[in-house]
């Protein structure tokens, strides 16, 4: 939905009533990058600043919500700021979000300290099964959430074999490469450790964090679930952006259990399958060089 003048500013005073309660006018607006199928804008209102991105209702309609949710869970966590959720919904043929509009800012001495040890709060929220109690998305892609008391078959079964049967369907992944990744499923229980579940943001790579106006560290597009906090680790190094200043102040406030670094290429299987299936057969290669070598 692209539009200008009135016509926005009536869809966007239309979706703050309906979220507020109460008759809003937008004053202003600045279109903003909403991701691959979202568009997005800051809004400046009577009421306050937002943050709006919506997409096409039929396309993808829980995508919000439960994006809403997991937003909700990881505030409830008070380790990290996350954007208070104002209100998710349809309207005039659209899926919307708003959220509280955050930053920019600028990185202040300790924000990548205060990341680490942030991070490591969060992981600390537990429960007894890996999963969740609702499933969500990774990207545009169903995440299933199911609760499972063991964590290698969960990182199987849910991460790893929906994802290589989807790219395999599609005729992205060889077959050779997938019966490959069967073959390491029979041997992740002695791979990954034991561990109890950690709260996860669950897509943490540098284009999910923000700087407040303060200059601390904020997180935004989750794909929360409770999993092994190792591989929210792996994530953040496969594509970089994150300082080392980030992983001294997590391993010192929650050590990882010997034996990480090892482990990381197997974890980044499960986002290199998700790219795979998001955004074509460039990122096969990776997903056989780890096969490969396990």
């Amino acid at each position: 939905m692209n539009f200008w003048g009135d016509e926005q500013f009536s869809f966007f005073e239309s979706i703050l009533f309906q979220a507020l309660g109460q008759s809003v006018e937008v004053i202003e607006t600045q279109f903003l990058s909403g991701g691959d199928i979202n568009t997005a804008a800051q809004v400046f209102s009577s009421e306050g600043v937002f943050f709006v991105k919506w997409n096409h209702a039929l396309d993808h309609p829980t995508l919000f919500e439960t994006e809403a949710r997991g937003l909700d869970l990881l505030r409830q966590a008070d380790a990290l700021t996350i954007p208070e959720v104002i209100g998710y919904g349809q309207h005039n043929g659209q899926s919307f979000l708003i959220l509280e509009y955050i930053g920019p800012g600028s990185p202040n001495r300790t924000y990548w300290e205060t990341l680490g040890q942030s991070l490591a709060e969060l992981h600390s929220h537990t429960q007894p099964r890996f999963g969740l109690h609702f499933d969500n998305f990774i990207g545009l892609l169903p995440q299933a959430n199911p609760l499972t008391i063991n964590g290698p078959a969960f990182f199987f079964e849910q991460r790893l074999l929906p994802q290589a049967g989807m790219a395999l369907y599609k005729g992205l992944l060889p077959k050779t490469a997938y019966d490959a990744l069967l073959r390491l499923g029979t041997c992740l229980p002695d791979l990954l450790p034991n561990e109890r579940p950690a709260l996860l943001h669950g897509d943490l790579w540098s284009g999910n964090t923000l700087v407040t106006d303060d200059g601390r560290p904020a997180l935004i597009d989750p794909a929360v679930y409770y999993g092994y906090r190792e591989a929210e680790l792996a994530f953040t190094r496969l594509f970089g952006g994150f300082e080392q200043r980030f992983y001294d102040a997590y391993d010192e406030a929650f050590p990882l259990i010997s034996g990480f670094e090892e482990r990381v290429a197997i974890y980044n299987l499960y986002p290199l399958l998700v790219h795979v299936n998001l955004f074509g057969s460039g990122y096969v290669s990776g997903v056989e060089r780890v096969l490969k070598n396990f």
